[in-house]
């Protein structure tokens, strides 16, 4: 049998990452001159029964008016109708906008038209901004 020889190796160190030092802030003095107060004991003290506790009356806010509606909502039916006409030929790619008949580009767009000739029907729609 051969004998083998045992081969040494180094052990090989990784050299560490230099560890950055940080200044500390010094903590705040504290005076040694100054003493803390003595701490005292809680005396009770003996309510007089003569004197009746005071009641505050708090004064009701006042009543707000209530302006009365027709209906809670901006758009009327015949408003929605023709924003729907108008998104289905925005869709499709057929809805066209101003004298010049250009096609509409946005959904945005196609509301607004739809809005202003619900308008001009007379169909309940809130004034533009």
């Amino acid at each position: 049998m051969a004998i083998k020889k045992a081969v040494k190796r180094k052990a090989t160190k990784k050299a560490a990452p230099k560890k950055r030092k940080v200044a500390k802030k010094a903590a705040p003095k504290r005076n040694a001159t100054k003493k803390a107060a003595p701490k005292r004991k809680a005396v009770k003290k003996a309510k007089p029964a003569a004197k009746a506790k005071k009641r505050v009356v708090k004064k009701a806010a006042p009543k707000r008016k209530v302006v009365e509606k027709n209906s809670g909502k901006k758009y009327g039916p015949e408003a929605g109708n023709e924003v729907e006409k108008e998104m289905r030929r925005f869709k499709k790619g057929t809805a066209k906008s101003g004298k010049a008949e250009l096609p509409v580009e946005s959904r945005e767009q196609a509301i607004a038209i739809g809005l202003s000739k619900a308008r001009k029907k007379g169909a309940k729609v809130p004034k533009k901004p």
